[in-house]
């Protein structure tokens, strides 16, 4: 019998980053932590990026996953602000890949959908969802919620992207 397998999923932000571990066996889901990176916002911006880069690899560090996953980018008509968020979204990206981890990238669509089965799901009911799928999880943030459920579309979609791969 194989042991679970270990996600980390990650939602990127320079302000506050989330992220939640779960594992995975067959399909039963089952939490094993959370918590949100929160950089002092009056630190120079290269620091801030550090404090991501540094906590992100204690978590990597701490609940050894196997595999991770990363929201993509939201799109926003601040330009200078959607450059910011991609740097805060790249130490996500960098650390697991870092630690010799597959790193996998989902639209905020496909997370929701994954979790509450549409792409237009509030951050309310993404929570509400998360206190269902992982009732050990407790309360939840937001920001923590959101990156469990990055964890979970990745549970959902891994074995489909692996397929895809293949073809």
């Amino acid at each position: 019998m194989n042991a679970p397998l270990r996600i980390l999923g990650l939602d990127p932000g320079l302000r506050r980053t989330g992220w939640g571990v779960i594992a995975v066996e067959g399909a039963r889901l089952t939490h094993i932590a959370h918590g949100v990176i929160t950089p002092k916002d009056s630190l120079p911006f290269a620091e801030r990026l550090l404090v991501l880069f540094e906590a992100i690899a204690q978590v990597v560090e701490a609940h050894a996953p196997h595999e991770a996953a990363v929201e993509e980018t939201f799109m926003n008509n601040n330009a200078a602000s959607a450059l910011k968020l991609g740097h805060a979204r790249a130490m996500a990206m960098i650390v697991p890949a870092r630690a010799g981890l597959p790193v996998a990238e989902y639209a905020a669509t496909v997370v929701k959908k994954s979790v509450v089965g549409t792409g237009a799901a509030e951050k309310d009911q993404v929570g509400f969802m998360i206190a269902r799928l992982l009732p050990t999880a407790g309360k939840t943030t937001a920001d923590a919620a959101d990156a469990l459920a990055v964890a979970i579309a990745h549970a959902h979609h891994r074995k489909l992207r692996r397929i895809g791969a293949a073809a």
